[in-house]
């Protein structure tokens, strides 16, 4: 018998829901693993979450059970979660979601309010490999504190529960493999600190490390976002002292891929179910809802006040551009709401002085912030826009450039006290990043959940007609 055996792994992460190499995807994986079978070699596959994304109707008509469908289908060894599936799906949702779901899903540090495991998770799987060969599967997710406490779940950071779960699967398995939805600097800070952990397969934050990375012995893969890339390893193992001699890690375009058939109709099954789902009906609208980017309209200055009530505060700001379209007369349905407004993103409160709420407002009304094409942070739209408030009076003169100028800023008629607190309704995305630093520097933030942007457009529609 040889002394070595050869295993290959393949794994995809923060798909959100971007169908369009799915199909190419699951062909090249089954194709795969055909191929590795007729030679008698192992292959697995494995998923690193932020496969599910809310912007794509049929995830949202489904409630990611449809994704669940295509992780089915594809045959995954094992899945962990991302924040799209741990943060813009209900509790309850949540629990639901992996009914049906034919592969274990690993999470490790996610808890129930009593400090129970989710039922339908495991914090580490076990794959018994061919001569003998055991490797243990951790799975981890990014740590978003206030978001998970406030949908009624307990998130533990990684770093902590990791030391001494890797030395408990240890004492079982051979080999160890990280599912780390927590980032590529994550990944490396853990395989600089932590021993133990073989091989780190990374999400979250989209690299594409094209010849993967070894640091101090672990290797670590991650493969972008929307399957535009498969990351795959081969690794060479010394079956006597247990240990991996030698390897290669690459990621593979799918742009050129043959599709698969059965994933395609697959797909257009979906579909028609989401279209039968998003056809139902929201309201009658009496007149048309304008929506513009880069002045004043009805349907943000609604969402303004609609942020304002929801939250109960005295003032709000949303950007024009999280509505994508304005509403036609007559009857809206839930497609309507979603293709218009398709982010997860929730409201939120933050306490902020007058001086920084100023500074955010000057900001917020240049034209670098309202041209701004911005990615990521839960947007899904095309640029910022306009920003529009309600409770806050912006007055504003054209310069010779034409470029707008605030001249004064009125809260609630009254100018603006550079040393009061105030309670502001906005965006839960501007909380993060650099993006607006008063919002994101904030020590005081109130986070609504797990009702949408959308959500909370639709019931102020419903009040408005």
């Amino acid at each position: 018998m040889s002394s070595e055996h050869t295993l290959f792994i393949y794994h995809t992460n923060d798909i959100h829901s971007h169908f369009e190499h799915w199909p190419k995807i699951v062909e090249f994986i089954k194709k795969q693993r055909s191929f590795h079978g007729r030679k008698h070699e192992e292959m697995v596959y494995f998923d690193i979450g932020d496969h599910a994304d809310r912007c794509h109707p049929m995830t949202e008509a489904t409630e990611g059970k449809g994704n669940v469908q295509l992780l089915n289908e594809i045959g995954v060894q094992a899945v962990t979660i991302g924040n799209n599936e741990g943060l813009t799906f209900s509790k309850q949702v949540l629990n639901e979601l992996y009914q049906e779901a034919q592969f274990p899903v690993i999470v490790a540090n996610l808890f129930d309010g009593d400090g129970r495991a989710p039922f339908w998770a495991k914090p580490y799987d076990y794959i018994e490999l061919g001569n003998g060969v055991k490797v243990a599967v951790i799975g981890l997710t990014a740590p978003f504190y206030p978001f998970y406490e406030k949908l009624g779940w307990t998130i533990i950071d990684p770093l902590e529960i990791l030391p001494n779960l890797v030395a408990e699967v240890r004492a079982e398995a051979d080999f160890v493999i990280l599912l780390s939805h927590l980032g590529f600097p994550a990944d490396e800070e853990i395989a600089e600190h932590i021993e133990g952990i073989d091989i780190i397969l990374g999400a979250h934050t989209h690299h594409v490390l094209q010849s993967g990375k070894n640091v101090k012995g672990t290797l670590i893969g991650q493969a972008g976002k929307f399957g535009f890339h498969i990351g795959q390893m081969k690794l060479s193992i010394n079956l006597e002292k247990k240990e991996i001699v030698d390897f290669e890690m690459a990621t593979v375009e799918t742009k050129t891929m043959p599709a698969s058939q059965n994933t395609v109709e697959l797909l257009e099954a979906l579909e028609h179910d989401q279209k039968q789902l998003m056809s139902e009906e929201i309201i009658m609208l009496p007149q048309d809802l304008s929506v513009k980017w880069f002045e004043e309209s009805e349907g943000p200055i609604l969402l303004a006040e609609a942020l304002k009530e929801w939250c109960q505060t005295k003032i709000s700001m949303v950007n024009s551009g999280v509505l994508l379209e304005g509403l036609t007369k007559g009857k809206v349905t839930r497609g309507d709401i979603h293709r218009i407004c398709p982010h997860p993103i929730n409201p939120c409160v933050v306490k902020i002085r007058g001086d920084r709420l100023k500074e955010t407002i000057l900001h917020a009304f240049t034209e670098r912030m309202q041209c701004l094409e911005l990615k990521g942070f839960g947007f899904r739209g095309k640029v910022l826009g306009r920003m529009v408030f309600s409770g806050i009076d912006v007055q504003t003169k054209k310069l010779a450039d034409n470029v707008e100028h605030v001249d004064r800023i009125l809260i609630h008629g009254q100018p603006i006290d550079m040393k009061k607190d105030y309670q502001l309704a906005t965006l839960d995305m501007f909380t993060f990043g650099k993006l607006y630093p008063a919002i994101a520097e904030s020590t005081t933030k109130t986070f609504f959940m797990p009702e949408l942007l959308r959500d909370v457009f639709v019931w102020k529609l419903k009040q408005h007609k």
